[in-house]
């Protein structure tokens, strides 16, 4: 797995919604209706992070979560922080 050029993350992020790209990560904060929909949402996504193999950092705010993304062995972001967003989107 490799680093992806600026350019190919900002195409992709073009494609979904709210995913915002800042030097070496990509992050979006969800919002929801209470702190615990806020709560169930982590469990979804550590779950298919668990599968993936690919962990995000979530800030845990009030009826909000931060997520990011960013490959800590690379050093950036990858294909597969990209392919996590839009399952995390999923999950949402």
């Amino acid at each position: 797995m490799s680093l992806m050029k600026d350019s190919d993350i900002n195409d992709s992020l073009e494609k979904m919604n709210g995913w915002k790209y800042n030097e070496s990560s990509i992050k979006k904060i969800f919002s929801f209706d209470s702190y615990m929909d806020s709560i169930k949402f982590i469990d979804r996504l550590a779950e298919a992070a668990e599968k993936a193999n690919h962990h995000p950092d979530m800030v845990v705010g009030w009826c909000s979560i931060e997520v990011t993304f960013t490959s800590h062995d690379m050093g950036g972001v990858t294909k597969t922080c990209v392919d996590m967003a839009k399952q995390t989107d999923a999950v949402y």
